[in-house]
């Protein structure tokens, strides 16, 4: 009985704050009606915005849109409903590691933050008990938030390619059965995450010497159940490193011996800096020396495990970490695996490999067939001396709403360049904070959504200037007193 209660308590709560929601949707629904016009290209659809991504940046932009009348939207995820993103596939943390006081895909709606549905799930007191965001609950929190908004999302479908057609995006996806949709949008925004703009990165020794049952990357799908008992090396010093350690650890594994280049473990957090106003809405503006040098300092802090990440691993006594041990080398020998280090040879029975990603457009799927036209950092500006970053210089130069630019003003795929927006975290040397990180998403979607709006309707001056000049409702539709 107790269980019921529990579940109509539960019920209930959630039901009120849809209505709430609902309620203040309508209350600020100004204007009242959707201001694009409708086109179709061999007889179907185009839609205004196409977003590849239904996981917090692409759900959060739709609804952005939809608060600037821009309804002509869908979304499209390669995963299955419920499975976009990294928070329950391959995100291993336990919490979220912003403050749980962090606002983002709400846009200031104060129904729609994560807070209001947490205390509608759980009851007030959870939250004011509540340290930092379980990501499950993160996850279940997009999801009530994708099905209160009725945003409009079509999983299982996976973007191949992009071609420019006569000024219109010809997209094509495919389902997981092989099966090939075709798409024409007049917008494409790519909200495809961390490694949105590259692949992830194992390096080569690894690559070519391990059997691909003996290493895995942080990003993979990886049953810790079969590590029980076993010897596990982890690469990297970033906080998913820890987190993979800490669930190997909790898996069983008979030790994890965490390994990173660096001579000290990260302890300053950049991104807690980065959470203020001026930096979050402003950044874009800088000078381009000002953004190169923020983000060098940025990118070399790197961001460290919280305290409670590195305590988690801490409390196993079969737990090490070993500081300027970089691997260098790797081999299999006797059904070991023996990686080289400075600090000599070690062996294990496997080694999961936290090193990040590469970002090279080249390499993604969604952008390899116009790669070589886009201008990255490297071909926009020229560092100051001793102040070369190659990992910086290998970001794409990005508009003012994330579009592409051309390393070409002449390239024939300029034009399409411009249709095409970055939302990932690629995105961050040129904008800042934005789709790939809750701590920027409001002010990074609140400029993709106002610039995505300035282009829809620039490119339809004439049309919106034929439909005033064809305005003919009256208002003033009686001249005598309703008395007379």
């Amino acid at each position: 009985m107790a269980a019921d209660s529990e579940t109509l308590s539960v019920e209930g709560g959630l039901a009120a704050l849809n209505a709430a929601v609902r309620r203040d949707l309508d209350i600020i629904n100004y204007p009242r009606h959707a201001w694009t016009p409708r086109l179709s290209r061999e007889g179907a659809p185009v839609l205004d915005v196409a977003i590849v991504g239904a996981g917090q940046g692409g759900l959060a932009t739709a609804f952005a849109l939809q608060r600037g009348n821009i309804t002509n939207v869908r979304i499209f995820d390669r995963a299955p409903r419920g499975g976009e993103g990294p928070w329950i596939t391959f995100a291993r943390m336990i919490t979220l590691r912003t403050p749980k006081y962090v606002t983002g895909p709400d846009l200031g709606i104060p129904a729609l933050t994560p807070r209001a549905w947490y205390e509608a799930r759980y009851g007030a007191q959870a939250w004011q008990d509540l340290d930092k965001i379980p990501r499950e609950d993160w996850q279940a929190y997009l999801d009530w938030y994708r099905a209160v908004l009725d945003l409009p999302v079509e999983n299982d479908r996976s973007f191949e390619h992009v071609e420019w057609d006569d000024g219109l995006l010809r997209l094509t996806f495919r389902d997981s059965a092989g099966r090939e949709y075709r798409q024409w949008a007049r917008k494409l925004v790519l909200a495809t995450g961390i490694d949105g703009n590259g692949a992830w990165h194992v390096p080569d020794f690894i690559r070519d010497a391990l059997p691909r049952d003996r290493y895995a990357h942080t990003s993979d799908p990886i049953d810790f159940a079969t590590l029980k008992g076993k010897r596990i090396g982890v690469l990297g010093a970033g906080a998913s490193a820890f987190d993979n350690a800490a669930t190997a650890l909790e898996a069983g594994a008979a030790s994890v011996a965490l390994c990173l280049r660096r001579k000290v473990i990260p302890s300053v957090n950049p991104y807690r800096w980065m959470e203020n106003t001026g930096f979050l809405a402003h950044f874009p503006s800088l000078p381009d020396v000002l953004r190169w040098r923020f983000m060098r300092q940025i990118y070399d802090l790197n961001q460290p495990p919280p305290q409670d990440t590195f305590w988690r691993c801490r409390r196993h006594p079969t737990f090490s970490y070993h500081t300027g041990c970089g691997w260098t080398a790797a081999r299999m020998e006797g059904g070991d695996v023996v990686v080289g280090t400075p600090d000599g040879e070690k062996r294990f029975d496997f080694v999961i490999i936290g090193t990040g990603f590469a970002t090279d457009l080249g390499r993604r799927p969604e952008t390899a067939s116009f790669a070589g036209s886009v201008a990255l950092w490297q071909d926009r500006f020229t560092p100051p001396e001793g102040e070369d970053s190659a990992l910086l210089a290998a970001h794409p130069y990005l508009g003012d709403s994330y579009q592409f630019l051309p390393r070409d003003a002449a390239d024939p795929l300029a034009p399409m360049l411009a249709h095409i927006h970055n939302f990932t975290f690629g995105a961050t040397p040129s904008m800042g904070l934005s789709g790939a990180s809750i701590s920027g998403m409001r002010f990074g979607v609140e400029r993709l959504a106002r610039g995505l709006g300035r282009d829809l309707f620039v490119a339809d001056g004439a049309y919106h200037l034929d439909s005033l000049l064809n305005y003919t409702t009256p208002e003033l539709v009686s001249l005598d007193p309703p008395d007379a």
